[in-house]
């Protein structure tokens, strides 16, 4: 029997019977005269290299109502890797006509923004996935032709156009109405994957509550069946209120500026696909700067520094507590995991679970007493209503920055 439950404050948008993706595509066509569509994809020019990013390039030429695509390139890529990303994403169509549009954010026309805006006080943050996003968002928001963004990774190895059709459909519908949409999936091959939220993010959130009792905030995360996917959509003015992380409490940071920003009725999940593949981090148990480690301590930090803007102390004591009670949890966890993986003839390695569980705990901890040394921590991206309430001109200049970089591709 499919899967067709409701739990948690929100709605889930469960996958039922056999995908229609010709019917979904043309309602999207027609909803996209009321809510046009963008899609924002945060990428890394080493990606172009990958398995998976041509395939994604692949299937999104076939994909006929997105209003604009809007790739934001990071890392270190010069003008030549500027210019072959713009090549490689020119066969997806568009519906306003201009093509896929890619930002360059090394570049100096959007380096030369990002200096203007630290020097008004306003940090951009560090480069990583949280200000490319944060970045290609303004775009959309200075081009005006959208209501509607989407966005997902550039590592997903195993992409079909239905993922971002399901993904889109909730916040493109008028009938239904939401304003933020989660997508959630399986994760699974020879093995379980997601470690980061099967032994850290549900384990942690479980054991809070216990701690803690009735917090509102850890009920609406706890509803989330994939809290840490990257895969989102919401309506532009959303967009507008939401500050974002720009480390790797990014998908934690945006669920908890969504739960202030909108009503719980108006934000959903949806199963976006059966099984989902991407690349794998990772652990790095003795490098606390790197792999799922860094991922989790950044996670772990966005989410004590939202609990504490609610009113929830941090000090040494409730640290220690909050730590043996996840302990605890992930490790009942992993019992349960070891049972399943049994039962359905999979891989499972119960030491590499508890190895992982120990670098979580070690990172947990790590972020607890950041937080009890500087509660105010790393300052998220701020959201576009102050960008332009401070620099009333900037969207229009960061559209002519990113309209000149394109001149240069010829």
């Amino acid at each position: 029997m499919a899967d067709f439950h409701q739990t948690g404050v929100i709605t889930s948008l469960h996958r039922l019977g056999e995908p229609d993706l010709d019917r979904l595509e043309d309602e999207l066509i027609r909803y996209g005269r009321e809510r046009p569509v963008a899609l924002v994809l945060p990428s890394l020019y080493a990606e172009i290299h990958g398995p998976a990013l041509k395939r994604i390039v692949g299937e999104l030429s076939r994909v006929p109502y997105l209003q604009q695509c809007v790739v934001s390139l990071s890392g270190e890529a010069d003008v030549d890797q500027f210019r072959e990303m713009c090549d490689l994403f020119e066969v997806v169509p568009t519906r306003d006509g201009e093509g896929a549009t890619v930002i360059w954010n090394q570049g100096r026309r959007i380096q030369a923004l990002f200096q203007r805006l630290r020097a008004e006080g306003l940090d951009p943050g560090a480069e990583g996935k949280g200000r490319a996003n944060w970045i290609a968002y303004g775009y959309v928001l200075a081009t005006q032709r959208s209501r509607v963004v989407a966005t997902h990774d550039c590592d997903i190895l195993d992409y079909r156009r239905d993922l971002l059709a399901r993904l889109c459909y909730p916040t493109a519908n008028p009938n239904m109405n939401y304003e933020f949409a989660k997508g959630y999936y399986s994760r699974v091959s020879d093995r379980m994957h997601g470690r980061v939220t099967r032994l850290f993010m549900s384990p942690l959130v479980r054991s809070m509550k216990s701690v803690l009792g009735p917090v509102p905030l850890l009920d609406y995360l706890e509803s989330f069946r994939y809290p840490l996917a990257g895969e989102c959509s919401m309506t532009t003015e959303l967009i507008r209120a939401n500050r974002i992380p720009s480390d790797w409490g990014l998908e934690v940071g945006v669920l908890a500026e969504v739960y202030r920003n909108c009503s719980l009725k108006r934000i959903c999940q949806v199963e976006l696909v059966e099984n989902y593949d991407h690349k794998h981090q990772s652990l790095s148990e003795h490098d606390p700067r790197a792999g799922l480690h860094r991922m989790v301590r950044d996670i772990a930090a966005s989410l004590i520094g939202n609990l504490a803007s609610y009113g929830v102390e941090f000090d040494s004591g409730f640290l220690n507590t909050m730590i043996a009670a996840y302990v605890r949890t992930a490790q009942d966890a992993i019992a349960r995991y070891s049972d399943d993986a049994k039962l359905n003839g999979l891989e499972f390695d119960r030491h590499e679970e508890e190895v992982a569980v120990e670098t979580f705990a070690g990172a947990l901890r790590a972020a607890g007493l950041d937080f009890v040394r500087d509660p105010m921590g790393s300052p998220q991206i701020p959201n576009w209503s102050r960008v332009l309430s401070a620099m009333p001109d900037f969207l229009d200049e960061l559209r002519s920055a990113v309209d000149a970089d394109a001149a240069i591709r010829s």
